[in-house]
C-alpha cells in the first residue's frame, strides 16, 4: 500500500489565464468564484499549503451589481496609520472612483489571511471597463 501524500512542485502546476466580465454579475458570488480559481481549488492538483492557482482577469467592473440595500449602507474602512485615522468610504463614492477596487476588496477578503492568500492575490487584475493589456496572454473566457 502507497501511502505517499502528493505536494505539487512550484515547477510542475501550469497557471491558465482566464477573463471575467464583471456586467450584471452580483459582486460576493463572482468574488468567491473568482477566489476559488485563484486559489486553484478546482484543479486536481489542489493543495491548502500550495499556490496553485490560475490568473483572473476581471473587466467592466464599474457593471457590477450588489443586492439589498448595500447601495446606501455599505461602508469600506481603511486606517492612514496614524491615531484616530480611520477613514470610511461608502459604496456609493467608492463605485464612482475607484470600481476596481470593490472587487479586489471583495477576493480579498475570500482568500487566506496569509503570505500564501497576498501571493494568490497578485494574481488578479481587475479594469473598470472592458479593454484590458493582457492579449499576449491569450486568456480564455470563464463562465461563472
Amino acid at each position: 500500500m502507497n501511502n505517499i501524500t502528493y505536494t505539487p512542485k512550484a515547477g510542475d502546476v501550469e497557471r491558465l489565464w482566464f477573463v471575467v466580465d464583471a456586467t450584471d454579475k452580483v459582486l460576493g458570488r463572482l468574488a468567491s468564484e473568482i477566489a476559488q480559481v485563484l486559489r486553484g481549488k478546482r484543479k486536481p492538483q489542489y493543495a491548502p499549503h500550495a499556490d496553485v492557482g490560475d490568473h483572473v482577469i476581471v473587466i467592466n467592473a464599474e457593471k457590477i451589481k450588489i443586492t439589498g440595500n448595500k447601495a446606501e449602507q455599505k461602508v469600506y474602512y481603511r486606517h492612514t496609520g496614524y491615531p484616530g485615522g480611520l477613514r470610511t468610504t461608502p459604496y456609493r463614492r467608492m463605485q464612482e472612483r475607484h470600481p476596481d477596487r470593490i472587487i479586489r476588496k471583495a477576493v480579498q477578503g475570500m482568500l487566506p489571511h496569509t503570505k500564501l492568500g497576498r501571493l494568490q492575490l497578485k494574481k488578479l487584475r481587475v479594469y473598470a471597463g472592458g479593454d484590458h493589456r493582457h492579449e499576449a496572454q491569450n486568456p480564455q473566457p470563464l463562465e461563472l
